[in-house]
């Protein structure tokens, strides 16, 4: 196995953390959106759920949330050699602070078409003039992370 490369069980159980965290979410009436960091080695850093109507903040997303509780964690808003995990392809405004964060991949399950920054919409991996790229892999669990988005929202009309 490559150096850094996640085990298979281990993105799996990450994932699944994910989806918890997304149905806390849902289970608040938010978007059911949920991510979690993790180091080098493969340990957890944090986790979240998007959260922004009861945040009262359009920044509350998992993602955001994630990262913020990391850099305390950690001492540091640069988080190089992370890699998050999150149930939906990151939007524009995630894929932006991740660029920043200087985050080493995302791993993430259902493909957002309507918003989504790493290839969906926009990639932003391809806007020229930013100093670093992040190494990006979806459809992990794709069906059960499309799932819980299409029950949710199939409930609200």
């Amino acid at each position: 196995m490559p150096e850094n490369e996640i085990p298979f069980e281990r993105l799996i159980s990450f994932m699944e953390m994910a989806l918890n965290e997304a149905k806390k979410a849902q289970g608040q009436g938010e978007v059911p959106v949920g991510a979690v960091l993790v180091s080098e080695d493969w340990e957890l850093l944090s986790k979240a759920h998007n959260c922004p109507i009861s945040a009262m903040d359009p920044t509350a997303h998992a993602e955001i949330d994630v990262l913020r509780k990391a850099a305390k964690k950690t001492g540091n808003y640069r988080l190089t050699g992370t890699t998050m995990i999150v149930t939906l392809e990151p939007c524009i405004m995630c894929a932006g602070a991740l660029v920043w964060a200087r985050v080493k991949r995302v791993i993430f399950g259902a493909p957002d078409p309507k918003s989504g920054a790493f290839g969906s919409v926009l990639d932003i991996n391809g806007v020229p003039g930013l100093n670093h790229r992040i190494e990006v892999t979806g459809g992990i669990m794709e069906k059960e992370c499309g799932d819980i988005l299409r029950d949710f929202f199939r409930k609200r009309r």
